[in-house]
């Protein structure tokens, strides 16, 4: 069903004024599963701005079964896809000598019990576990294996607290990256044993010492952010490993806040975005 617009508004006001009768809460579960798309593209954010002669499509919405129990946020999900929440604090995925649990573990059990044995996921990429922010993971390993070919057509964007202030207001770090015995990642000389890593930043605002980023990344190497940002003069707050001050206690201040990719077998567009974690910027 497509919806004409006629004035500029969010796209929670505006649908709240089509569908007279349902709650904000009811409309804002519609967008966020991923049912609502702008000018051809899926958008799971209620407060985007929508102009007139843009158009907003609405396809009804089945949810394979209530998400309502799950152990994270989950933000959308179909029969090939479901892209979750994760705090900082828990593994992605535990790997052999790793302790606790993981999201992986957590969210896979979910949807084993409540599909009766007939679903599990598969990971298609990670976050530290230092690290907030989303993740999608596939339903099938052809899903998994379709997703991670087209893993360089992917957008992600993060939030990063800094000490001090970056030398430019936005800028591009460059380096190549190597990891040691003790699973610390540094820059080094172009090597064979050496990853070739591409990361953007700007900034946001300042705020008494510290800076609030907006990075994105083009490779998705191992603790890239981290280095790139500590290797300007500026690691990520709470980052000990990384040259932080051990005056700040708690998560590493870094939030993958936005994801956006191609459905592997729709082709359409997806966005997800996620609310900076309350505290993240308080010091």
């Amino acid at each position: 069903m497509k919806i004409k617009i006629l004035r500029e508004d969010s796209l929670i006001s505006l649908l709240l004024d089509e569908f007279k009768g349902s709650s904000r809460t009811r409309i804002k579960k519609i967008i966020l599963n991923g049912t609502i798309m702008v000018n051809g593209k899926v958008v799971t954010n209620p407060n985007i701005r929508i102009l007139p002669g843009d158009i907003v499509d609405y396809t009804k919405y089945h949810a394979p079964l209530n998400t309502q129990d799950a152990p994270f946020p989950v933000l959308y999900e179909d029969s090939e896809l479901i892209a979750v929440v994760k705090p900082a604090g828990i593994l992605t995925y535990g790997e052999k000598g790793t302790t606790g649990t993981s999201l992986y573990r957590m969210m896979n059990d979910f949807l084993r019990d409540r599909s009766k044995g007939k679903e599990r996921i598969f990971v298609c990429h990670r976050l530290d576990r230092e690290v907030s922010g989303i993740l999608v993971f596939a339903k099938s390993e052809d899903i998994q294996d379709k997703v991670k070919e087209s893993w360089k057509e992917t957008v992600k964007r993060y939030y990063a607290l800094v000490e001090g202030k970056p030398p430019e207001n936005e800028n591009t770090v460059r380096s190549w990256l190597k990891e040691n015995k003790a699973q610390k990642v540094y820059s080094v000389k172009e090597s064979p044993e050496a990853k070739f890593a591409v990361t953007h930043y700007k900034v946001i605002r300042e705020l008494n010492g510290y800076t609030l980023l907006e990075v994105s990344i083009e490779t998705g190497r191992k603790h890239q952010i981290r280095v790139h940002l500590s290797d300007m003069g500026c690691p990520i707050v709470g980052d000990w490993k990384y040259g932080a001050s051990r005056k700040i206690t708690g998560h590493i201040r870094l939030h993958a806040f936005y994801f956006a990719m191609k459905h592997p077998v729709t082709g359409q567009m997806l966005e997800f975005t996620t609310r900076m974690p309350r505290g993240f910027i308080s010091v």
